[in-house]
Parts: structure tokens; sequence; C-alpha cells
């Protein structure tokens, strides 16, 4: 990884930084977009076993079965990325990167986008998105399965249409009873490789650009081991929308500095610049392209079939008479 990373110049690592990185040929690394989702399935890439909704999930209180379903859709997701790979197809939602779950806690029934969490309590929302986890990520002590992502992290649960500008202003207790829980339960045990960060402010700091809630506290405090990504077009909101910073050079080097290791978007491409403006220095650019490339490492993207454990699931596996079952039932 770090020998990878030492021999890619700023540009080809600045590449690799936004959810479509780019192909650099004499690395041997391929063209990637880090984009999917499986909140409830596979279906976003195409054909696939659809489960029920995640607030309708976590309605079973039942981690078995919840661990079953994230193992069938990882099933799935392996096996379209396998059929993917065959034919060349690099593009979105052919990735075993997946931005689930959502972890947010469902407070206010007019926040449009409540159904896609485990719902309003923390300590069922953790239990719950442990067992996805687990499910998605596999048990392999070498290999990850796919990738979970906890999201929106953090205190984001609307108001939709102001999410790009709104400061999530409570209490410590109310953060860290309500909000912080289920974030620190599948970090801690649940030891899910990739936090996604919100798009509103938290204490009047964007999310993506927040220090003290990606440093100290996911990466200190919960000992994150893994990398954080933007929420789409997030970094574009620190001048856009909650005004902190002047442009997007600015904003790059604030959300990398911060610990925000991937944009949604395209934001990032400015860092080349940023660099050159003495905004951030390309030795801490290093460190989330690294955390990026292990990632793709722990997933077998660099490693022959024969060594990763799924690279032999068939495309028959999608949709499988098993896999409907598991959705009755």
């Amino acid at each position: 990884m770090d020998d990878l990373v030492s021999r890619m110049t700023l540009e080809e690592k600045v590449s690799q930084m936004t959810n479509y990185s780019a192909a650099i040929p004499r690395l041997g690394i391929a063209e990637y977009d880090w984009w999917n989702e499986c909140l409830h399935g596979v279906a976003r890439g195409g054909k696939a076993t659809v489960f029920p909704q995640a607030v309708g999930l976590a309605a079973t209180f039942d981690e078995e079965l919840i661990l079953k379903i994230a193992t069938a859709i990882s099933d799935e997701g392996r096996a379209k990325y396998n059929a993917a790979q065959k034919l060349g197809n690099t593009g979105r939602y052919m990735g075993l990167t997946y931005w689930t779950p959502n972890i947010n806690i469902f407070r206010d029934p007019r926040w449009g986008r409540g159904h896609e969490t485990y719902g309003e309590d923390p300590y069922l929302t953790g239990e719950m998105g442990v067992q996805f986890i687990k499910g998605l990520q596999g048990d392999d002590p070498r290999y990850l399965k796919t990738v979970a992502t906890s999201k929106h992290y953090a205190v984001h649960s609307g108001p939709e249409p102001l999410r790009h500008e709104f400061d999530a202003v409570v209490s410590e207790r109310d953060f860290r009873d309500t909000y912080l829980p289920a974030f620190k339960k599948t970090v801690e045990e649940g030891h899910v490789y990739s936090v996604m960060c919100a798009y509103n402010r938290y204490m009047g700091e964007p999310c993506c650009g927040s220090a003290p809630l990606e440093e100290e506290i996911l990466r200190g405090e919960l000992g994150f081991q893994g990398y954080v990504v933007s929420d789409c077009g997030a970094i574009s909101d620190f001048y856009r929308g909650h005004h902190v910073v002047n442009d997007r050079e600015e904003a790059a080097a604030l959300g990398v500095l911060s610990g925000t290791d991937l944009n949604c978007g395209d934001q990032y491409e400015g860092l080349v610049e940023a660099v050159n403006r003495g905004l951030i220095a390309e030795e801490e650019i290093d460190l989330s392209v690294k955390r990026l490339m292990l990632a793709r490492m722990k997933l077998g993207m660099f490693d022959p079939d024969a060594l990763v454990p799924w690279s032999g699931y068939p495309v028959d596996t999608l949709a499988s008479a098993s896999h409907k079952e598991v959705a009755r039932e």
C-alpha cells in the first residue's frame, strides 16, 4: 500500500479520491466507481432479490434474520461484481463498496428518508446495523466480502430541504445518548469499514469538514480503522450552503484535513491547485489515498481470483430461490 501510493504522481493520487476513480494502467490500478447502494437489496444495479425497506426490517426485531438478509445481499453483490468484471463493466452500481446501512435516528415523521432508517430507537438501530454490516462484510480473516458504510455521520435526520445549510445544534447529552450510539456500536462491534459524513453542520462545522467529529471522536475515541466518504455534493456545500470557505480548493483542503478521504462529487479535483496554493500538503493527501487503496486491497481487487473466497459466485445467485425464501420470511 505504501509502496503503491509512493509511485503515484500528485495528479494520480487526486484521481483516486472521487467516487469515480480513474485507471492508472502503469500501476495496475483499474478504474473504479465507489458509488453503490444495497439498502434492501442490490436492485439498483439490475436484477436482484428485493427485501423489505429498512424500517420494515427493523420491525422484525430479529437479529439473526437481519444477518441472513445481509448475507444474501452480499452474495448477490459479489455475483453482480463478478459478472460485471467479466464484461469489463466498471460503472456505477457494479462495485463492492456499499453506502449502507443508514443508521440515522428517525425522530421526525416529516423527514422524507426516514423509511431508510431502523427507526427512532438508538439501541435497536445499533443492533440491526451491526448485523447488517456483518452480513455485508463477511467474516474472512483476510478479505472483506463487501464494504459496508454507516451513514450519515452525524446528527442527521432532516429537515431534508435545508440539509445543505442546516446547523444541527443539540446538547452533548443528546448527541451521546441519541445520535452517537449506533455509530459507536457499528464501529466497535460491527467493524464497519466505511463511514459517510452528513450534509449538515453539527455545532457550527460541516460534518464532512469537522475534525472533532471525524478525527477526535470517530478515529480517536471510537477507534475507526477505515475510510470516510462524503455524502454526494457535501464538499461543495462548504462554500455554497454553509459558507465556511470561499471556493472549491479551500473546501477540498478542509475536507481532507478534517478526515474525509473520498469525495462523492468532483470537488476533490481541486486538490492539485490546493497543494499549489499551500492549503494542504501532498503528504496529507497521501494518508487518504492509502486508506482507499487498502480498502480495495482488502476487497481482493489486486489479487488473483483464486485467492478471493467469493470470486466464483455465479450470476444465478441473483434472485435465487433460497434468497426469495428469505425475503418471504
